[in-house]
């Protein structure tokens, strides 16, 4: 893995903002979880990465972009993951 990749992981939503939910899955729990995993798996794989939210909080989108700015700076090598799901359940 090249080593000089930097991952910021966004766990969208959060805090008021539940995103979606129906059938008692919540977006916001979700997407955090899911977002813990990833980087859990790239710490593993020796890729540096960072969260933008590690709780249940509020982010604004201004504080959401800071944070995303602030873990690796705005060059080529920072990749940024935005962890969103959702809703269905409708047939076509």
């Amino acid at each position: 893995m090249n080593n000089n990749v930097k991952i910021v992981i966004d766990a969208g939503h959060g805090g008021s903002d539940p995103g979606a939910s129906g059938n008692g899955i919540v977006e916001k729990e979700y997407a955090l979880k899911i977002a813990e995993y990833l980087n859990k798996r790239f710490k593993d794989l020796g890729v540096n990465s960072t969260l933008v939210r590690t709780t249940d909080e509020t982010v604004t989108p201004t504080e959401r972009v800071n944070r995303i700015l602030n873990a690796y700076g705005n060059s080529p090598d920072v990749l940024v993951i935005s962890n969103h799901l959702n809703a269905g359940g409708r047939d076509a």
